[in-house]
């Protein structure tokens, strides 16, 4: 059956990709522009900043898909861009979550992007969507950000809160960063190598978003991560192997807090091994389940 599905965020990583996958299986997809949006169909603007939403253009929706956010990565975070992370995802979701509870006609479900950094850093624990949130500014924004979608479901909107792992992808900001020094052999462990990092294949992302949607069961939080979870030494070697190169490198911990400040501690330094519960539990089978074929099919390599 042919479904309408709004997104936000479309000409990001993720959000492109789902385009693309929803067109491709017969799908009408709506992009939500900050900009005017296109006369010719297929757009509807909302802006965060000045509180506007086209609700009229996205009556009768069966689905939004709200992936919109400023990007986490950089070298620091300053005041400025912290504030900017926090009210990209915050403000802009419930925004949009008004916006949906007005509509005459709502969407059967909005599934709102969120990630794994609600846990916080948790050594020795194994996560899943029972867990509580962790400590740290990164947890503090999820935990805000997934209650923004509240006017969604008071409503008597299906709501998926998508806590996404790292994506392993060549276009991922910190797999990027880290490619350059992995192909001259210098990308190797950071800190002690013993904190796990949560990932997911782009293509589980597409597919699990997908998944949740066809299926009106799921509700909540869903992580959205491999079941084989990696430590930072793992991931590093897998990554030098992919591409065929040595792993010698080491930052210690100490240089990545002084180099990256409080990005360093909470995206590079943080210990997550959050596991996909509830996507394993409604029966869904994963595409790349193991890093380093996830890797060698994001970078092209044999």
């Amino acid at each position: 059956m042919t479904i309408r599905v709004a997104i936000s965020g479309a000409s990001g990583l993720v959000g492109s990709a789902l385009s693309f996958a929803l067109r491709a299986r017969g799908d009408n997809v709506t992009h939500l522009v900050r900009r005017v949006a296109a006369r010719t169909g297929g757009e509807a603007r909302w802006d965060p900043v000045s509180g506007r939403v086209d609700s009229d253009l996205l009556e009768g929706h069966d689905a939004v898909v709200h992936l919109a956010g400023e990007p986490l990565a950089s070298w620091r975070w300053g005041g400025e861009k912290k504030e900017r992370i926090r009210s990209s995802r915050v403000e802009g979701t419930r925004l949009l979550a008004e916006a949906l509870a007005g509509l005459e006609r709502p969407p059967a479900i909005m599934v709102c992007a969120s990630a794994v950094g609600y846990y916080g850093s948790r050594p020795g624990e194994q996560l899943d969507e029972t867990s509580e949130p962790g400590d740290g500014f990164l947890a503090d924004v999820a935990v805000d950000w997934e209650a923004a979608c509240e006017p969604a479901s008071e409503a008597g909107i299906r709501v998926v809160n998508t806590r996404f792992g790292v994506i392993v992808d060549r276009d991922d900001a910190l797999i990027a960063r880290q490619l350059p020094l992995a192909r001259v052999g210098l990308g190797g462990r950071v800190g002690n190598g013993r904190q796990h990092i949560s990932w997911v294949a782009t293509a589980d992302v597409i597919r699990a978003i997908l998944h949740v949607i066809d299926n009106p069961e799921i509700a909540g939080p869903v992580n959205v991560t491999s079941p084989n979870s990696v430590t930072n030494r793992e991931f590093a070697s897998a990554l030098a192997r992919a591409i065929g190169r040595p792993a010698f490198g080491w930052m210690p911990g100490l240089l990545a807090k002084l180099v990256f400040g409080e990005m360093g501690r909470e995206l590079i330094l943080t210990d997550q091994d959050a596991r996909p519960a509830r996507l394993l539990e409604s029966g869904y089978e994963f595409v790349h389940p193991e890093l380093e074929t996830a890797l060698r099919a994001a970078l092209g390599s044999r």
